[in-house]
């Protein structure tokens, strides 16, 4: 998932990404995650201790990521997702790996 830096707020960038197939299982131990669908659809993945299940999202819906919980993004047909976070956030947050991508500046 590459994500283009549209617009800051403060000390967030609006993002917007696209999205086909499994993204990697990761977390964002100091920061919720806002993501918006475009168009598409989106499921999101979650692991909790006290539970776990998908939230699936169609255009116009959205769902927030609280912090530390750790999730998927899965898109079974190319989806435009619009990301809400802190400056400098990493796309894969704790988990590293070849699909991380470098924060872009606005």
């Amino acid at each position: 998932m590459d994500a283009e830096t549209i617009a800051g707020l403060n000390d967030y960038e609006i993002k917007l990404a696209k999205l086909k197939g499994e993204f990697v299982w990761h977390t964002h131990p100091e920061t919720d995650e806002l993501f918006v669908v475009v168009s598409g659809r989106l499921t999101i993945r979650l692991r909790e201790e006290d539970r776990e299940g998908d939230v699936v999202l169609g255009p116009g819906e959205l769902y927030v990521v609280p912090r530390g919980v750790e999730h998927c993004p899965v898109a079974e047909e190319e989806t435009a997702v619009m990301l809400v976070e802190p400056v400098g956030t990493l796309n894969t947050g704790d988990a590293g790996g070849p699909m991380t991508r470098a924060a872009e500046p606005l």
